[in-house]
């Protein structure tokens, strides 16, 4: 069937289509270019409402300002981004209004909803209400497509994503912009305002592309050789979109699979975020120990023994210890930091005992 009569069936049947695109791969790769281009195709073509997200465009510009900003910070960001999403998501698959969240970041917020205006889909309600924004016709009588531009340089940062689409039964799909790293440097290089070459040279080492074999929620995603500006790549990206519109995904609380997918995923965040924690937690230590005068050789030794317990610790967590770790989806971790915290405080004590 040729795309533009795929399109009229998905405008004319059914109940209304709704999904969630990642765009992923290196930065300089030419994901935005992509994205500007497939937003205007899908609009002028097809005929649908398309929500283009940049993450570069709506984050916190004090956040790219930092000299060293923490993974962490990051992450908080794009899961309070997602947030967003889920608020616009719900105003449109209810019919309502969309309120903003009562816990936001100011300047990220503003950005996103002005993001959303420019794309004709949101209007501000009424004077009397800035906090509130009526959906437009666009937004609720067309098939409606967000664009997720980003890295997304980690399978745990996309399936976030996906859970979001599952949640809702959304369609979903992913486009890996394939680039070398070279090319991406030098683009890169050309940039008004580059990143630093050694964040791009880290992100290449690091960057776990979509793999359909191994994982099954990935089976709806296709890898582009950048640049992505053929007919052939423009049509392998309308059949993508449409086979996500025409099959959304179906929330199956017994698939066992899914919630083994569900374990790995939960783990690998949860060590990312420990191992981060335990690192500043030891670097803190040092820090004060070196203040209160501690002699250099059992600086040496202390330094040497704390960074034992993180490691067998770390390595306890990934063997599943159910003693620190339950895989669930959400995990409060403040019992797991304080057991090290706990063990940390034992080795300090010892060490300052012996100084007096």
């Amino acid at each position: 069937m040729k795309a533009g009569e795929d399109a009229r069936g998905v405008r004319s049947e059914g109940p209304r289509k709704l999904g969630l695109c990642v765009l992923c791969g290196l930065p300089a790769a030419g994901k935005s270019t992509l994205a500007r281009a497939l937003s205007h195709r899908l609009r002028q073509e097809l005929g649908w409402a398309v929500g283009l997200v940049a993450y570069d465009d709506v984050m916190p510009d004090a956040f790219f300002e930092e000299a060293n900003p923490l993974p962490s910070q990051w992450k908080l960001l794009r899961q309070e981004l997602l947030k967003y999403l889920e608020n616009f998501l719900l105003a449109v698959i209810n019919g309502c209004q969309m309120s903003a969240p009562p816990n936001r970041t100011e300047a990220m917020w503003e950005d996103f909803i002005t993001s959303l205006k420019d794309q004709d889909l949101i209007s501000s309600a009424a004077p009397e209400a800035p906090s509130h924004y009526l959906l437009t016709k666009t937004a609720v009588s067309r098939p409606l497509f967000l664009i997720l531009d980003d890295n997304f340089y980690y399978q745990s940062m996309r399936y976030e994503v996906y859970q979001l689409a599952r949640k809702y039964s959304l369609g979903f799909c992913q486009v890996f912009l394939d680039c070398s790293l070279e090319t991406c440097l030098q683009r890169n290089g050309q940039r008004p305002q580059p990143l630093p070459a050694e964040t791009i040279h880290l992100m290449g080492s690091k960057i776990e592309r979509p793999n359909p074999e191994k994982n099954a929620w990935e089976h709806n995603s296709l890898t582009l050789q950048s640049p992505a500006c053929s007919s052939e790549a423009s049509l392998k990206l309308t059949d993508l979109l449409l086979t996500a519109l025409e099959n959304p995904i179906k929330y199956v609380e017994d698939n066992v699979e899914q919630k083994e997918t569900d374990r790995i995923i939960c783990s690998t965040n949860i060590l990312h975020q420990v191992d981060q924690t335990l690192r500043r937690a030891v670097s803190q230590t040092m820090k004060e120990a070196k203040d209160e005068q501690l002699l250099p050789y059992k600086l040496k030794l202390l330094a040497e023994e704390l960074n034992k317990l993180k490691a067998e610790f770390l390595e306890d967590l990934r063997q599943g210890n159910k003693k620190y770790l339950c895989f669930r989806e959400t995990i409060d971790l403040s019992d797991v930091i304080s057991f090290f915290h706990y063990e940390k405080d034992n080795i300090v004590q010892k060490y300052f005992s012996k100084q007096h």
